[in-house]
């Protein structure tokens, strides 16, 4: 399998991420674990989380993938084959959030002790911070970095002027500066990226780790109408995506799937992984078996025509 960069960090990894969101929420550690042992048997090695995962299911408090990912990480011995991404700025609670010099370090400190291990392989800037000037947040980064805490940093959730501007700040003080970006971009969720971020990350070399790359699960095809809505959780919020575009993009991942023996999901990643501006996109799994359906997006490698027709049915 061939590996890409994540910037110029010396990082490479496989092109997908397992996403940790549901680690601790929407499935339990018993099930995280299989998850995670099949994710590392098929020679998978990112996996992304937050501190943040996943405070609105705990009553604001967080820590729970990092910690379920901490605890596999203990129990298998696998964290010299995996590259772990995690974030830091969204609100924790009371006075935990921002990108803050103070509060990195803290939240650092936090990160590593749940996820036990001494460094952070790519620490994110999970939104943008207007009230701390990009240098102390740099400087935050830089000490970590020189600590030997964290190996990379990147960004998410800054708009496109925030995020030229905070690459400016960094290169102008020769702070390592963000090697990576994630967007929210998916068949569905096009416009945004494509529009305000592509042009940019193309431009400074930055690789885009895309998130709800599946359309928080619409892209899987289990949402067809409203009766398929208590489906999961996430079924409520399937009703934005249910018209004439919509439908045109679940009819052409199920023609594409039918040709690739595959399903919705698989072809609606290998769209992404065969973006030259994707290095991987992220996705979640809660069975073993929707995990072995999502990583055969990697053997697809679809077709000029394939990634045209895609193109067509979620064009604007």
């Amino acid at each position: 399998m061939e590996k890409r960069e994540l910037g110029k960090s010396g990082i490479k990894v496989a092109p997908f991420c397992l996403g940790g969101n549901v680690f601790g929420w929407t499935i339990d550690e018993q099930t995280s674990f299989k998850v995670l042992d099949a994710f590392a048997g098929e020679g998978m090695d990112f996996i992304d989380t937050a501190d943040v995962y996943s405070t609105w299911a705990n009553n604001g408090t967080g820590g729970q993938s990092e910690t379920v990912i901490g605890n596999w990480l203990k129990k298998s011995g696998k964290r010299n084959d995996v590259i772990i991404a995690t974030k830091v700025g969204k609100p924790m609670g009371g006075d935990k959030k921002g990108l803050s010099a103070k509060y990195i370090a803290q939240a650092a400190e936090d990160s590593l002790r749940r996820l036990q291990t001494d460094h952070i392989d790519l620490y994110q800037s999970h939104e943008d911070d207007s009230n701390t000037p990009f240098d102390e947040t740099f400087e935050a980064f830089e000490k970590l970095i020189k600590e030997g805490k964290v190996r990379t940093i990147g960004a998410s959730n800054f708009s496109g002027d925030r995020l030229k501007e905070a690459l400016t700040a960094g290169a102008a003080k020769g702070f390592s500066n963000y090697q990576t970006l994630q967007p929210e971009y998916n068949l569905y969720n096009r416009q945004d990226y494509e529009k305000q971020y592509e042009d940019i990350c193309l431009e400074k070399g930055l690789r885009v780790i895309s998130y709800f790359s599946l359309a928080s699960g619409f892209l899987t095809g289990k949402y067809r109408s409203e009766a398929d809505f208590d489906k999961s959780k996430r079924g409520g919020g399937m009703s934005k995506y249910l018209n004439d575009r919509g439908k045109r993009i679940l009819a052409a991942l199920d023609d594409i799937a039918a040709e690739y023996n595959a399903t919705p999901a698989a072809v609606s990643l290998a769209w992404l992984i065969a973006r030259p501006s994707i290095t991987a996109p992220i996705a979640s799994a809660t069975s073993v078996d929707q995990l072995k359906q999502i990583l055969k997006s990697l053997e697809l490698n679809l077709s000029a025509e394939a990634v045209a027709k895609l193109d067509e049915a979620s064009a604007y």
